[in-house]
């Protein structure tokens, strides 16, 4: 027995030299163009979209014209600003260990697939390349003083979950959804376009940013377990796994109560509720869910369901 057990050491210090330090090493696999463009997250990019299309539709409200050129650079500073949260998301959760058991995707950082520091340098270049769009709106239109609404986009962007005290780890993130990817992005895109500020865009603001929160709370639901266990106080672990469901089904019904308002003034726009062909199913699965995967796809059809009400209303802006 003893001789057995030596000869089975001795076996087993071939394999690695007698040295510790030489045992196996576990590879991490390259990044992929997947998994570059799964960090993106494309599942919310509507979001980006939706304020805009809106804030056009408001904009033809005061002038028939369609300035284009001014809906695209709004388009773009949208899209680079949710593409660079995304990733700043990825980088400030993953240095944190915020994500290292998900039931989502898996993320850049805390894959370790690539350096905390890389995904930082393109977090903070899709924050530049909104910055230029930006600057360049503001010098076409002479409006100075947005300098400063952008600049209060990208800080509100990357403390929402970066810095000491990241608000989203507050139970913060839902306001910041509203106001930025609501208000701020809905009626900045009609300011931008003609100087002023109706009440169409504002209601479609509020539309446009329910929905919003629609999405943070679909994705935080699924998170609830793991953001409890790593400290991160989101709303969902603070309200729970019901709390959170009736909030997802209220803020659904609240953006289509106010498609239901505006419709009084523009009829075309009952045709918003065409959009709850993906806002139903959204809100069956965030209450019939098993598991935490599941909501993944309500996430993306909510996402959906938000570009399609904003398609809508700007339809019914523009008829």
């Amino acid at each position: 027995m003893a001789g057995s057990s030596r000869n089975t050491r001795t076996r087993a210090r071939g394999k690695t030299g007698g040295n510790p330090a030489k045992a196996p090493v576990r590879r991490i696999p390259k990044p992929t163009a997947g998994d570059w463009i799964g960090a993106a997250r494309l599942r919310t990019l509507p979001l980006a979209i939706t304020p805009v299309l809106i804030g056009t539709g408001a904009a033809h409200v005061i002038d028939i014209r369609f300035h284009w050129v001014l809906a695209l650079g709004c388009l773009l500073v949208a899209v680079f600003l949710q593409i660079g949260v995304n990733y700043a998301n990825d980088y400030s959760d993953g240095v944190r260990g915020t994500d290292d058991v998900r039931h989502g995707p898996a993320r850049l950082t805390a894959s370790r697939k690539v350096k905390a520091r890389t995904v930082l340098v393109v977090a903070l270049s899709f924050f530049a390349l909104a910055g230029i769009v930006g600057l360049a709106l503001v010098i076409r239109t002479q409006q100075w003083w947005m300098l400063l609404v952008g600049a209060a986009c990208i800080v509100a962007a990357w403390f929402y979950t970066g810095g000491k005290r990241p608000y989203g780890y507050h139970a913060l993130g839902e306001v910041f959804v509203f106001v930025f990817f609501g208000l701020v992005a809905t009626v900045g895109t009609t300011w931008i376009q003609v100087q002023s500020a109706p009440q169409e865009a504002w209601l479609g603001g509020i539309g446009a940013g329910l929905l919003a929160v629609a999405v943070l709370v679909a994705n935080n639901l699924r998170d609830i377990d793991q953001d409890r266990a790593a400290g991160k106080k989101t709303l969902s672990v603070l309200i729970g796994r019901r709390g959170s469901q009736i909030l997802f089904t209220a803020c659904v019904v609240l953006a289509f109560a106010v498609a239901g308002l505006i419709a009084v003034f523009y009829p075309i726009a009952w045709l918003v509720f065409m959009a709850l062909l993906g806002g139903i199913p959204a809100l069956l699965i965030v209450w019939l869910y098993r598991e935490p995967r599941e909501l993944v796809v309500a996430l993306g059809i909510t996402s959906l369901t938000s570009v399609a009400y904003g398609a809508l209303l700007m339809w019914a802006y523009f008829g």
